[in-house]
């Protein structure tokens, strides 16, 4: 005997409609036709294998957890750049080079890649709070340890390395959280929105680190007091993750409550999806050379003759108006689910303004690599969120912290050796400043260029792929097309 379920689809053949989700309380419908009513309710109430219907709801305690993710993804990117901002006062302090200065920003990176397994194997059998928890119990060590390091007469650097890459294990579980957080908490009409203000929320920090770093250590002797302030507040903005609640009562969504695959089976699927690889590997590269860009800006303008304060500026224009433009097209995407066009259209943007920023410091003014920097972060910072949760409906039924996490590993571990390379090709170009860094630039924005034509082959017959698997899940599509609960 089919359900009242079965029935209504069956004989349904409009397309099906995501239901409405309320606030602590069942979802309901909003249309006033008697027909649109029972679809709200029918979709709201889906049969369960031992003929129990689910009931999905949407918690205002989500909220909390949000606020903390995005808390802790500020403070652990702030924390990253604590040095890099003010790397030639770095350097006079505890007496080394700025090559050397560099490694704390690149073992940072590395300390990323080395414990992503713990972060994958967390996320997927403990959920969000064990990962965010995780972190903030090594940012609280890092920060502290630091501090000792840096207060020590003439700075012992090898215990500030030591504490820098403490944090560097609290970031993947705080930079990797945000898809499997919202995949938990919020329905499709949030899930974008949601990924983007956390993940987003990391290179904020970065701008954060980039404009006050220069203020509190203006000379050598200040560097300590400049760890201290950021280890006081790291240790306010993670204090909370102990708090913060697990799981929602009911799933908000039919795919939220779907069993995903098993983690032993992961990699095996996605080896042979073509459209991971062409997000995988432009991902990688563009989150790298943002990562190298942000460490080594003040180098690449310093040479020119622009001061620390004029790089911070300029990087903080890379975050800030990459956080802005990112507010307005997230809701878009959200509502409009038009994840290949975004692509398609922000990648190139993203080479073209790395080739620009080969001769930006060449003029020696601030406002043409004020403008590049501008472009570069608003595209940049839409692309990320989409292509994050474009990842989850190609590969669904995964479970979303598997892709964000190697894509992540990828562009933390080109991060730290596109620093390096670029470190190594400093002042190598004739005719050009002491130490300019003219030919790592052209480096980026070779291979920025390079990978472009990756992800403009996505929806082509070749790659052909489902590329709402988790958004059909929702709406009630199989594989092969038909309405079925």
């Amino acid at each position: 005997m089919p359900t009242g379920m079965e029935r209504l689809t069956s004989n349904d053949t409009e397309s099906p409609r995501p239901h409405s989700a309320h606030e602590e309380g069942p979802v309901s419908p909003t249309e006033p036709a008697p027909s649109d009513r029972l679809r709200a309710q029918a979709e709201a109430l889906l049969p369960q294998e031992d003929g129990s219907q689910q009931e999905y709801r949407v918690y205002k305690r989500r909220w909390f957890g949000l606020i903390q993710l995005i808390l802790l993804n500020i403070i652990v990117s702030w924390d990253w750049l604590t040095f890099a901002a003010v790397s030639s006062t770095s350097s006079q302090y505890f007496g080394v080079s700025q090559g050397v200065i560099n490694w704390l920003s690149t073992g940072f990176l590395f300390a990323f890649v080395v414990i992503s397994p713990a972060v994958i194997w967390t996320l997927n059998k403990g959920g969000p709070k064990p990962a965010i928890i995780a972190a903030s119990v090594f940012t609280l060590f890092g920060n502290w340890i630091r501090y000792a390091g840096a207060r020590a007469t003439g700075g012992h650097f090898g215990l500030v390395m030591f504490g820098q890459i403490l944090i560097g294990f609290a970031q993947p579980f705080v930079l990797s959280a945000p898809t499997r957080y919202s995949d938990l908490w919020f329905t499709d009409k949030g899930r974008i929105s949601a990924t983007a203000i956390a993940s987003l929320a990391n290179p904020f920090g970065g701008a954060l680190g980039q404009l006050i770093g220069p203020i509190w250590a203006t000379e050598p002797s200040q560097i300590p007091d400049a760890v201290l302030y950021t280890a006081i507040i790291s240790t306010v903005a993670s204090l909370p993750s102990f708090f913060i609640p697990k799981a929602p009562p009911t799933p908000p969504s039919a795919s939220s409550s779907q069993t995903k695959t098993p983690l032993k089976e992961t990699y095996k699927a996605l080896k042979g999806n073509a459209s991971f690889y062409l997000i995988l590997i432009p991902f990688s590269v563009y989150v790298g050379f943002f990562n190298a860009a942000s460490s080594l800006l003040n180098q690449i303008f310093e040479p020119y003759g622009f001061s620390e304060t004029d790089a911070g500026i300029a990087g903080a224009l890379l975050i800030v108006v990459g956080l802005l433009t990112s507010a307005v097209v997230s809701p878009l995407i959200d509502r409009t689910k038009q994840y290949t066009l975004a692509i398609k259209i922000l990648v190139p943007v993203i080479a073209i303004m790395y080739v620009a920023l080969i001769w930006a410091p060449q003029t020696r003014t601030v406002a043409g690599p004020y403008i590049i920097c501008s472009i570069l972060g608003a595209s940049s910072f839409a692309l990320l969120p989409v292509a994050l949760e474009y990842l989850v409906e190609i590969t669904f039924p995964i479970s979303p912290e598997i892709s964000s996490t190697t894509c992540w590993v990828g562009g933390q571990l080109l991060g730290a050796i596109f620093i390096i390379v670029m470190d190594a090709l400093k002042g190598t170009w004739a005719d050009e400043p002491f130490e300019s860094m003219k030919p790592a630039l052209v480096f980026e924005a070779a291979v920025a260029v390079a990978v472009v034509p990756l992800p403009l082959c996505l929806g082509l017959w070749v790659f052909k792929s489902r590329e709402r698997g988790r958004l059909d899940r929702d709406r009630g599509f199989t594989p092969e097309g038909l309405h079925t609960r």
